[in-house]
Parts: C-alpha cells; structure tokens; sequence
C-alpha cells in the first residue's frame, strides 16, 4: 500500500449527498487490524507475511460470516485502488472504510517511521497473534 495523501481529495468527492454509513463496532475493530497488518507490511518490517486464511478466519470471527470478512477486505482493497488512481470496482469502495482506513493508516505508519524497529516488532507481533500475518 502507498501513502495515502489523496485521501483528501477524495473525501471531497465522495462527501456531501453520499454520506458514509456508520461503521459497526466489529467492522471498525476488523478494519484496524487489517490496515495495521497492511501498514506493517508496506513498511517493509522485515519477517512477516501476509496470512490470507488468518484473515478471513478473523474477519468471520468478528463480522459473522466468511462473507462479511470478503466484503470488508473488498471494501479495503478498492479504498487502496482509489487512493493510488487505479481503477477499482465502484460497487466495492465504501467511504466510510475508507475514511476509517485513512486515519488508521496514519497513525500506525507514523509509529512505523518515527521508531521502526519496535513498532515493526510490536504492531508485527500483534498482527501475527490476531493471525493476519505469518513470521516467515
């Protein structure tokens, strides 16, 4: 994943009469995860992997279905295609996991530059024991 500085210019395409719906709590909770586990690895921290299986297995933990976990990494995935200009199925994108994405994205990538041994370590771990992320 690449920065994410078009996030601005998309929130002002997408705001006004598309307003976002809530996230639930389960959603939020799997989001953070997922785009902590995504920050790690666009970071580079050297030894981990992704875990798809893992992913959808907590995705369905949290969100009730194998389903529902595919529909938020979807919905992650076209945020990520929007923000670097590549096209993405519209009919996946959702504002509102794209805008709770950005802030997470923001704040775990800004623990990655200013102390990258211990956040890669810490937010690594975190992403390998929540089954995210592999150690290879």
């Amino acid at each position: 994943m690449k920065t994410m500085p078009a996030v601005a210019m998309l929130a002002l395409i997408v705001s006004g009469p598309a307003q976002a719906a809530a996230l639930s709590e389960a959603e939020v909770t799997f989001l953070d995860q997922l785009v902590t586990a995504s920050a790690v690895l666009e970071q580079r921290c050297t030894g981990y992997e992704v875990d798809g299986s893992g992913s959808v297995q907590l995705g369905a933990r949290l969100l009730g279905s194998p389903d529902a976990a595919m529909a938020m990494i979807d919905a992650y995935a076209a945020a990520i295609k929007a923000f670097d200009g590549e096209s993405y199925d519209p009919g996946k994108f959702r504002p509102e996991v794209a805008e709770a994405a950005r802030r997470t994205f923001r704040r775990v990538r800004t623990d990655l530059i200013r102390n990258p041994k211990r956040a890669c370590t810490d937010h690594g771990e975190i992403s390998v024991e929540r089954g995210l992320l592999r150690r290879y």
